[in-house]
């Protein structure tokens, strides 16, 4: 059995838009000024109150805490208003249902989105039924904990060193690899290449054709954990 575990927000739907536009009105909200969509970008993945102390480095917890809260209310007023677009990448929804078809292998979803947020967007799409596990910031401790990926192992009774991580961030490539399982980028998302690979990715796929050979072959190798992509990543 192996068990593939994708991040959600950058790896399988594309849902910058929407954080970059949910922060900035949260932070008006509290009467802040809003960080550079650069700036963003690097703290997705992260549960919010941490990021929140990224983006406002020196605040409290406690103000951390205020400013999620705010993130959260201005999201669910964009999501009751129709305001919420968050597409799928070409290709992911594809990839997932084949991997999950599968007998052997078992998928699941590690991300810094709420429960709440994580429901919506697999009920969206219609991939609720391909995931046989989740974890998220209302359940696990932030990225880069291994504790998602732990918990996900547990769940499911797969090792760590069966497990591959996809995400697109480096807090995904440095939790995978805390928790002794595999690790590929993607290219498309908040990381570069160099800092994906710099935080422990084996590989990086440049688009979900990619990632599914990259994944094709880690399944094949005999053992997963010592996986090394024949030809190099192109991304």
């Amino acid at each position: 059995m192996r068990l593939f575990l994708f991040d959600c927000d950058g790896t399988i739907a594309d849902s910058f838009a929407v954080i970059c536009s949910t922060m900035r009105g949260a932070f008006r909200a509290r009467g802040l000024v809003a960080p550079a969509d650069t700036a963003i970008h690097g703290i997705i993945g992260l549960s919010l109150a941490e990021a929140m102390q990224r983006l406002r480095p020196g605040s409290t917890l406690a103000e951390a805490e205020d400013l999620a809260d705010a993130y959260r209310v201005t999201f669910q007023a964009a999501r009751a208003a129709g305001q919420v677009h968050e597409p799928l990448f070409p290709g992911m929804k594809d990839l997932v249902a084949r991997l999950s078809a599968v007998d052997e292998n078992l998928v699941g979803m590690v991300t810094g989105k709420s429960r709440r947020g994580v429901d919506f967007i697999l009920a969206t799409h219609g991939l609720a039924d391909r995931f046989h596990v989740v974890r998220t910031a209302d359940d696990c401790p932030s990225k880069p904990h291994p504790a998602m990926v732990l918990e996900s192992c547990t769940e499911t009774g797969i090792a760590p060193s069966d497990t591959v991580v996809i995400g697109d961030a480096a807090f995904d490539m440095a939790m995978a690899r805390a928790a002794g399982a595999t690790a590929i980028g993607v290219a498309w998302g908040a990381a570069r290449p160099d800092a994906l690979r710099a935080a422990g990715a084996t590989a990086v796929a440049t688009d979900a054709n990619h990632l599914g050979q990259l994944l094709d072959a880690w399944r094949a190798h005999e053992d997963p954990v010592r996986w090394i992509p024949d030809r190099l990543e192109t991304a």
